[in-house]
């Protein structure tokens, strides 16, 4: 079985490679304060990554490259996410009195049923989570499953960049670990809330639902900055690196904010408000108490507000460092601009300590 979050061991460097960037981060821990000792964020042309797997394996590496040298790491492991639409997961029951050998035997019995590829065409890993609440002769065991070639190629681009990938984790699970770094950050305590994660980026906007810092829910939309960087590139006949370009350093005429910007900020919440929706239609008396907002899209100013407005809930610019040391390298101004970016790869990097 070839582990798809198993942690036997440290594992320093996240790796998140999505459609827009690669972002790699190192952490270290002293005592129970965390330290940032390197970052670095590196843009990906388009369809580089397409639907959030390697198209262009040469130019991702070189990417990966590009990061470990800005970055100034020496560390050579990693730990890398597949999408959650490529992993599937179940949580099943099996006997607690099985031996430790006896539990991957049987689980793989099980998983054949749930599994719909043969099992020699997918990574499959399982996780202990524990006596069944209803039942204490039988374990709850997360199951997960992935095609291998969505494994194969994230852990082939990264050896060919010259890491060696110790971790191979679900997205979901990595947002999850990143979550608990931000009850500070909150107003109420997250131990008994439901909040959602709207992780919105290039392509692909991502909401993640977790109650008692567990994940309940996942629905990913096609929908991210890709079509602002559209409409500024189609409004004032630019290229489609020029409209980026300026998306993001400013530059662009007057009627920009009220013409495009704005009317983006209540898109994306249109989105968000949607993928609540199917939340709340699909689980019986759920609510959510409070949202988070993640990814690139998340920097826009202002956006927070008219999500506190629109969908009258809290809302907070995720920021898993706002605690953290910082090493010297680091500008803590450019950490905090790509902080709402870095959730999943902060997440990765987490594994280092479990």
């Amino acid at each position: 079985m070839i582990g798809l979050f198993k942690r036997r061991n440290p594992v320093v460097l996240g790796v998140d490679i999505s459609t827009a960037a690669v972002k790699l981060l190192e952490l270290s821990k002293t005592g129970e304060r965390y330290r940032v000792e390197s970052y670095a964020v590196i843009p990906l042309p388009l369809n580089a990554v397409v639907d959030k797997n390697i198209a262009d394996i040469e130019i991702v590496t070189n990417a990966i490259k590009m990061a470990i040298k800005q970055s100034g790491t020496k560390e050579k492991n990693a730990c890398i996410a597949v999408a959650g639409s490529s992993v599937m997961t179940k949580t099943i029951q099996i006997p607690a009195s099985l031996g430790e050998d006896e539990v991957e035997e049987q689980i793989l019995t099980v998983a054949d049923q749930y599994v719909p590829y043969a099992l020699d065409e997918v990574n499959l890993d399982f996780e202990v989570q524990g006596i069944n609440e209803n039942n204490d002769d039988q374990l709850d065991v997360l199951l997960a499953a992935s095609r291998k070639e969505n494994v194969d190629d994230r852990v082939e681009t990264l050896l060919q960049a010259g890491l060696k990938t110790k971790v191979v984790d679900v997205e979901a699970f990595a947002m999850e670990n990143a979550f608990l770094l931000l009850a500070e950050q909150m107003s109420q305590s997250i131990e008994t809330q439901t909040v959602a994660i709207a992780d919105i980026g290039a392509t692909m906007t991502t909401l993640n639902i977790l109650h008692n810092c567990k994940t309940i829910y996942v629905r990913e939309q096609s929908f991210g900055g890709k079509q602002l960087t559209e409409e500024i590139q189609r409004r004032y006949g630019l290229s489609y690196e020029e409209a980026g370009l300026a998306k993001r350093q400013g530059g662009l005429p007057d009627n920009y904010i009220t013409d495009v910007l704005e009317p983006f900020k209540h898109a994306m919440v249109q989105q968000i408000s949607r993928s609540l929706q199917f939340f709340m239609s699909s689980s019986a008396n759920r609510h959510v108490d409070s949202i988070i907002l993640a990814g690139g899209c998340a920097s826009i100013s202002g956006f927070e507000k008219i999500v506190e407005k629109e969908l009258d809930m809290s809302a907070y610019i995720a920021n898993p460092f706002i605690n953290m040391a910082l090493s010297s390298r680091i500008k803590p101004q450019n950490l905090s601009d790509d902080a709402p970016a870095m959730m999943i790869a902060c997440g990765l990097a987490l594994r280092s300590f479990d």
